[in-house]
């Protein structure tokens, strides 16, 4: 159940990144790994920042999911030229 709960926070996390980016690649998945990818991006550069749902730091894993999908999306953009 722990599993299903964390998959679910990354994938909130990564649909609010998407939301103030502008989608994420690759729907729901791409929102879990975004989220995912994203609080461990966000925890390694700001360290917990914000409240804690599932072992997951909120706001660190906002900002590194928005570092992720920028990134991700501006590689996706070169390589669709």
């Amino acid at each position: 159940m722990g599993l299903i709960l964390f998959l679910i926070v990354g994938g909130i996390i990564g649909w609010i990144a998407g939301l103030m980016l502008g989608g994420v690649p690759g729907g729901i998945i791409g929102n879990i790994v975004a989220g995912i990818i994203g609080a461990w991006i966000g925890e390694s550069l700001f360290g917990p920042l914000g409240p804690e749902i599932m072992g997951i730091p909120i706001l660190s894993a906002i900002l590194g999911a928005l570092i992720f999908v920028a990134i991700l999306s501006i590689i996706l953009k070169m390589i669709r030229r």
